[in-house]
């Protein structure tokens, strides 16, 4: 069969590209045409366009590349219409994606499929009426969306597993590396344990975050304390953003080895994000810390607008506070030391955070996400082959 794949950034290509694969493995005669990025690319198929054609975010620089926007889409409509395919799989990207999925609906007979929801639970709510109107099958990756999308919208979908749950898992079963080989490799002190911070993934929440994170967790990563101080780098982010925060502290930076950071990690200061998913599968007690502009304004919103109770995905997934959240006006050095102290080794906080995990862990299953919506998909697109459905 012939599938036409659409993820807009780097995270949907690497969940796009791990379907692909699984996809193969169901379907010997899987064909595939995308917009997507290299490790897509590298599954095998035809890239129309590269995703950083794609990924323009935040109003100005929409606006700015509005053309291009408009281009693109065009181009991908005009291309699915061309190629015939026996399913288009939308990966997240919901301003690109769900537009695709109305033309789709409205113009062809082509089935559309969303493989990783739309945050709408958060954000845009009202675009679920779009969802339930153009998307003909939604296979979530969170466990809460069900009852969000099955009894509040009355619109069944398939909770297929979460992806990062086998990431962590497939990385601990081979990683040996022991912490005297580790901290070797980066100049750090094998008797003392290591604070990670994890500032996020874009400059902006680097430059809002890092110098906080820093400066809080010093309390316990002194020169006579017991703690160091190991960031995270972002694969995305240079050294420049870096260097203003890094220079004359006592901080070591590692690049493209966040797995290793954890799984070597005693607490972890972490940014919103699946970094405080990656952070509890690690089993890594941690505080979430996220500055905001205009914090007394962004809580009000917080509280009045948005749809949930929580910003991280461990407290969304646990429907309780596992993790401390602090942002917002609760975004402070101290609160944050506070917070940190708290979860260090012998404290009876770091114990029910890690009884906390271990609901999120069984929450979240087992279930090999990709393999698993393939299954699925290769199923319902025979079964519409055969007139079944």
């Amino acid at each position: 069969m012939k599938y036409y794949l659409i993820a807009g950034e780097a995270s949907g290509d690497l969940h796009a590209s791990r379907l692909m694969q699984c996809l193969k493995s169901e379907d010997k005669d899987a064909r595939f045409r995308f917009f997507g990025g290299d490790l897509m690319s590298a599954v095998g198929g035809t890239r129309v366009k590269h995703y950083k054609e794609l990924a323009y975010m935040g109003f100005l620089p929409v606006l700015l590349h509005l053309r291009t926007i408009i281009q693109n889409m065009k181009l991908c409509k005009a291309d699915i219409v061309s190629w015939q395919p026996d399913v288009v799989i939308l990966v997240d990207y919901p301003g690109f994606n769900l537009r695709i999925a109305k033309y789709l609906r409205r113009k062809t007979r082509i089935p559309v499929y969303y493989y990783i929801s739309p945050k709408i639970w958060a954000w845009k709510e009202w675009r679920v009426k779009a969802i339930k109107r153009d998307v003909n099958e939604m296979f979530s990756i969170l466990p809460f969306e069900v009852s969000f999308y099955e009894e509040r919208h009355h619109y069944k979908i398939h909770y297929v597993g979460n992806p990062t749950v086998e990431e962590v898992a497939q990385f601990l079963e081979g990683y040996r590396e022991t912490y005297d080989t580790f901290c070797h490799r980066y100049g750090l002190d094998p008797q003392k344990r290591i604070v990670a911070l994890l500032a996020g993934s874009r400059e902006q929440e680097i430059k809002d975050n890092l110098p906080a994170m820093i400066e809080a967790a010093r309390a316990c990563c002194g020169p006579q304390a017991s703690f160091q101080m190991v960031l995270a780098g972002a694969p995305s982010i240079g050294q420049e953003c870096y260097s203003p925060y890094l220079a004359g502290s006592n901080v070591v930076k590692v690049d493209n080895e966040t797995y290793s950071l954890l799984a070597h990690s005693t607490a972890a200061l972490v940014t919103s994000g699946t970094a405080t998913l990656e952070t509890a599968l690690f089993n890594v007690p941690q505080v979430v810390c996220y500055k905001t502009a205009v914090p007394r304004l962004a809580r009000w919103g917080f509280e009045h607008v948005l749809k949930c109770d929580y910003i991280s995905l461990v407290n969304l997934v646990a429907g309780r506070e596992v993790v401390p959240e602090l942002f917002a006006d609760r975004f402070s050095v101290p609160n944050i030391t506070n917070e940190l102290s708290k979860i260090l080794p012998n404290q009876p906080a770091r114990d029910a955070m890690l009884r906390g995990y271990e609901d999120v862990r069984t929450l979240l299953g087992h279930a090999v996400a990709p393999q698993n919506a393939a299954r699925i998909m290769v199923s319902l697109l025979r079964q519409r082959a055969t007139g079944r459905i």
